[in-house]
Parts: C-alpha cells; structure tokens; sequence
C-alpha cells in the first residue's frame, strides 16, 4: 500500500487550513489536505509540496515532520507521514488533478479554523489518527512548525 503524506498548513492568522468535503453518498466530513506518494516524487517533502500545489494552489514553508501515522485501511495498514508548514501563497485558480475534474468526487471546499482542540472534536475529521495528533496537540502547533523565513 502507497504511503501518504498529509499537510498540517497554518495561514499567516495561525489558522488551520481542512477541506470540507462533501461527497455524494456520504455524511460531511473534514481532512487535511495531501495525497499519496508518486513514483517521479523525490522525497517525501517533495510529495507535500506537489499535494499542496494541486489541492489547494499553495506554495508552502517551513516544512517540518510532525508525526507518522498507521492504521488498518481496506485490509491493510495505512502509513501517513504528517508535516507541518506554513501558507506562502494560495491561488484556487491553480488547482488541479482528479479531484476537481471529476464531479463524482465531490467538493473539495477550503475551510480555516482557530487553532482550538473543540474546531477539531466537533468536526468529522478523517483519518481518525491524524484527528487525534491534531486534537493532541492543536495549541502547540505554531512552536511546532517553524516561522516563514525573512
């Protein structure tokens, strides 16, 4: 199974970036945004910076490992390496992929919350591994992920 990274975006308010994601079939639900690993992707940071560049048309900063999650998904275990970074720039114009070509996928709408454990328990926010490092450790995130440099 293809590990994934996830992205742990704070914008220049110290706010979280999540996609609220709205798929026909199924109840509301949140997550933050990344994607699996490619085979032309170099590293796992360069994963990030494609994944945040096609679901959001974001440049990012201050990438820092956070956290690596596992979990049991469609008979096997899920590996999700989860980075924090910084928002430089977003132009929704400049997303991209299967995602936003394929209606059946749903939307993908970009939502940002305060940085406060009850903006993460009172949402659906999938994988539930990644939803309990959040809620873990939502208020130290900005010591976490190091300033935008300059």
């Amino acid at each position: 199974m293809r590990p994934s990274v996830r992205g742990v975006l704070l914008d220049h308010d110290e706010r979280l970036v999540l996609f609220r994601r709205t798929v026909p079939g199924r109840a509301v639900y949140w997550s933050v945004p990344g994607g699996h690993v490619e085979p032309e992707d170099g590293s796992l940071e360069q994963t990030l910076r494609r994944e945040m560049l096609e679901e959001l048309g974001a440049t990012v900063a201050s990438v820092t490992p956070l956290t690596t999650v596992t979990y049991a998904w469609q008979g096997g275990v899920k590996t999700q390496h989860v980075y924090g970074c910084r928002l430089l720039t977003m132009d929704p114009g400049l997303r991209h992929g299967p995602e936003f070509e394929d209606p059946a996928r749903g939307l993908y709408e970009v939502e940002r919350v305060p940085l406060r454990e009850t903006e993460i328990t009172s949402r659906h926010l999938v994988p539930e591994a990644v939803a309990a490092y959040l809620s873990a450790h939502i208020a130290t995130l900005p010591r976490l992920i190091a300033p935008v440099p300059g």
